[in-house]
């Protein structure tokens, strides 16, 4: 067995990684390197704070399977550490009669994920749970909710130290180099050797695949994601979540609402490309991020084939307007002066050279080295099942 294992990346899936390690390895000294001066900067930081229990993913994907047994470990953690988290519910609702097979596929889809208490709620019924919902029906997933991610971050710091590891933040990984016996991942202020490498890049994760010289296609192209806020006088139009039905033309899931565990209701998000990897304002633009993007064929590709939702979420990132009437589709009482604006993501979208989006959680292999390549939401939400399996791999590739 290796004597040190070392986590490059501390967002929560690399946290989780690192304190799911440390129980499966006994004895094995780890480090996570994390380039920010705290943990859970980037995505982690930024994303809604749902649950998510595992509706939308297909069936035997590992999203579906990762995200349903995520969450039952998630919400066990939080309620152990004393982490602010709720399991609240969701709605998706189908908005007209051309959205209602969709929904029932939706329906069929949990189910068959193994999700507990979905139900086929009417106009009425769903009304009853969110008074000022708008559509045709809806399925309530009541397993859903929302949490504290950054909390859920230190109480894994406070793990991995407690069990003897080291949390670095401050070091940016410069370079990985492979000898016969080890890994080197290096650092300014100096190097590690490692019998073992995990690396849970984010936004960079590409990057890290060839910095440590192996190889992808894939390319990750950052989005993002602006929210509004509800003026707290308007917080009572929505009670917790509320979804819409994915639409097959749209790469991504549409805006929706969602009630935060510290108080106030989100709304959003749009998806543009974003101008910077960690470009959470329209303003901030990093040129060597941008080249990346831009010169990347498949950027073109998919843009070639949503021509339509990619001019209609630009405009609606210019138009608070538009993004109201996409809200009012869920919520009609919504008005333009209920919204606030509130703060930002950036979606590490990874994207093939054809133009397609990696669906699913996906890894990369190298020589005493495994990669996160992607994954993105539900990856907070099933992070602890992502580090049992990442336990699983590194296991079987250290056995003898």
């Amino acid at each position: 067995m290796p004597q040190h294992l070392v986590i490059v990346g501390g967002g929560i899936i690399g946290l989780a990684t690192a304190y799911k390690l440390q129980r499966a390895i006994p004895g094995a000294h780890l480090t996570v390197l994390e380039k920010e001066d705290e943990v859970g900067r980037h995505q982690t930081g930024h994303n809604s704070g749902v649950l998510h229990a595992g509706l939308y993913y297909k069936p035997g994907s590992a999203k579906a399977r990762l995200a349903v047994a995520g969450i039952r470990q998630m919400t066990a953690f939080c309620a152990e550490h004393d982490v602010p988290h709720e399991i609240c519910g969701k709605l998706v609702v189908a908005v007209d009669e051309t959205e209602r097979p969709r929904l029932l596929d939706l329906l069929q889809r949990g189910i068959a994920n193994g999700l507990e208490g979905l139900a086929l709620l009417s106009r009425d019924e769903m009304r009853e749970v969110e008074p000022h919902v708008a559509g045709v029906a809806a399925v309530r997933v009541p397993g859903e909710g929302i949490v504290d991610y950054p909390a859920v971050c230190r109480a894994l710091v406070d793990e991995i130290l407690r069990a003897g590891g080291d949390v670095v933040t401050g070091a940016t990984v410069t370079a990985i180099h492979e000898r016969a016996d080890a890994r080197v991942v290096v650092t300014p202020a100096r190097e590690y050797s490692a019998g073992f490498v995990v690396t849970c890049g984010g936004l960079h994760a590409d990057r890290l695949v060839r910095l440590a010289g192996d190889h992808t296609d894939v390319r990750i192209v950052p989005f993002r994601g602006e929210y509004f806020k509800l003026r707290p006088e308007s917080e009572r139009l929505v009670r917790n979540l509320i979804y819409p039905v994915p639409d097959p033309s749209f790469p991504f899931l549409g805006v929706h609402f969602t009630r935060m565990i510290h108080g106030g209701v989100e709304a959003g998000p749009n998806a543009v490309l974003a101008l910077a990897r960690e470009g959470y304002d329209r303003r901030q633009v990093n040129l060597a991020d941008l080249a990346s993007a831009l010169g990347f064929p498949g950027l073109w590709r998919f843009m070639a084939r949503y021509p339509t939702a990619t001019w209609n979420e630009l405009r609606r990132s210019f138009s608070k307007p538009l993004f109201t009437a996409s809200l009012q589709r869920l919520v009609p009482e919504l008005r333009e002066e209920d919204l606030t604006r509130g703060g930002a993501g950036v979606r590490a979208q990874a994207m093939r050279p054809d133009g397609s989006l990696v669906d699913d959680f996906q890894f990369v292999d190298g020589p005493r080295i495994l990669h996160v390549l992607n994954a993105p939401s539900p990856g907070a939400t099933a992070s602890l099942a992502i580090g049992d399996e990442i336990a699983a791999r590194a296991l079987a590739r250290l056995s003898p």
